[in-house]
């Protein structure tokens, strides 16, 4: 191999990172090389990087590895005990050109700042995400909550924010470059702008954002917490269409009592409130669920509780992870619960989950979607559902119009209206 690979493990602001890290890598002329992104949301999620690291220096041996993203940044010293491993780089240093220039035996082969001393975020403008139709934008940095169950902090740090020219520049920049839709993303996107002169909210971000770049087609959210939903924020999805019907929450249980013990600053009434004001705002918006099942302490009466929630609010996207222990949380130290019942009340809840989004599916049937193509004739339509399109096959990257025909295979199927 010649070209550096980026191997991306987690979320969608490792995604948008990965792809920095693809132009400083290039530009630095960094030549037969693997740079695996970690992600250290749960103790799986570790153990899946490092089986990763050991399967591409099975296939490529004689390529240089370097590790970095959370996993790295809170365990520096445990991928650089690994053979497989060249360097270990942080998060901070993962986005700078000079981590990847000269390599040669005098440079350390662990590169890891303290990221709870980082202040400031970097601008960084690129061009589009290799073979993406869509495009991810990151807005800020860092978190400054300490849920009892989470690490991720530690190894983002503190909440630091682009301010809203620059992410407007970058919007441009990647709308001239064709992208049609943009995903703003983060580590904590409500906290946006709290950091700033003026603390501008996320809600007036967006509705600046769109403002300002007329011609983009979609703009979509990553998670949002339901503590810090403000009010422009509902205010746009009420007044522009361009603002995608798809709000995706990070709920985390729906028992008040696991809530209070998870740290969450939300109760479950607040989670009900919002949905019923974005529902009434925008009929047709969709939500989807960030949820962790059998989190320490959770009993039998807590999770029934939060499951019945869950099917009265009618999350069809849902994301459900059993609890993980992370060491250096909180919660660790937490009486646990079993992880065959963790495992079956994930299973639960992930069934809830499908059951709302085949309702969902059915549920458009005779109805219009604006289809963005990613790939043989299928894509996302405003809801973040896939749809595939019958009888033509439009070119990726194309938004058009379809008209919902049925559903087959977890998906919707249309025939185009506008071509």
């Amino acid at each position: 191999m010649a070209e550096t690979e980026i191997i991306t493990l987690g979320c969608r602001l490792n995604t948008f990172e990965s792809e920095i890290m693809r132009e400083q890598s290039r530009a630095a002329g960094l030549k037969d090389a693997l740079i695996v992104n970690t992600c250290a949301v749960t103790a799986e999620a570790e153990r899946q990087a490092r089986q990763t690291i050991r399967r591409l220096r099975r296939d490529h041996p004689a390529a240089k590895i370097i590790v970095t993203g959370c996993a790295a940044q809170l365990h520096p010293d445990a991928f650089a005990d690994m053979g497989e491993v060249d360097r270990v780089i942080g998060n901070e240093e993962k986005l700078k050109p000079e981590s990847y220039g000269a390599w040669d035996a005098t440079q350390p082969r662990v590169a890891v700042a303290d990221i709870m001393t980082v202040r400031e975020t970097a601008a960084h403008l690129i061009h589009g995400l290799d073979g993406r139709t869509r495009a991810f934008v990151q807005i800020q940095q860092g978190c400054d909550h300490r849920c009892t169950f989470c690490i991720i902090p530690f190894a983002r740090g503190n909440n630091r924010s682009l301010t809203p020219a620059l992410i407007v520049d970058q919007v441009r920049e990647l709308v001239a470059g064709g992208h049609k839709e943009v995903v703003l993303t983060g580590v904590d996107i409500c906290s946006y702008g709290s950091d700033l002169a003026g603390q501008p909210t996320l809600g007036e971000l967006v509705r600046r954002l769109l403002k300002m770049v007329p011609e983009l087609g979609r703009l979509r959210l990553s998670s949002l917490d339901p503590a810090a939903m403000d009010d422009t924020l509902f205010d746009v999805l009420a007044n522009d269409p361009r603002l995608m019907p798809h709000l995706h929450l990070s709920v985390q249980a729906m028992d008040n009592m696991v809530l209070k013990r998870m740290k969450r600053r939300h109760l479950r009434e607040d989670v009900y409130r919002i949905v019923a004001r974005a529902r009434t705002l925008r009929p047709d918006v969709v939500f989807g669920a960030d949820l962790i099942a059998g989190f320490p302490t959770e009993s039998d009466e807590q999770f029934q509780n939060g499951l019945n929630a869950v099917k009265e609010l009618g999350f069809a996207h849902l994301h459900v992870f059993p609890y993980s222990e992370r060491d250096g949380t909180p919660a660790v130290n937490m009486p646990s619960v079993e992880k065959t019942v963790r495992k079956e009340r994930a299973e639960q809840l992930r069934r809830v989950g499908q059951a709302a989004m085949a309702d969902f599916l059915k549920s458009r049937i005779n109805t219009e979607a604006a289809v963005l193509i990613e790939k043989d004739g299928q894509g996302l339509s405003e809801h973040y559902v896939p749809v595939r399109i019958i009888g033509q096959t439009p070119e990726m990257g194309e938004l058009v119009q379809a008209g919902i025909t049925g559903v087959e295979d977890n998906r919707l199927e249309g025939t185009i209206r506008n071509g």
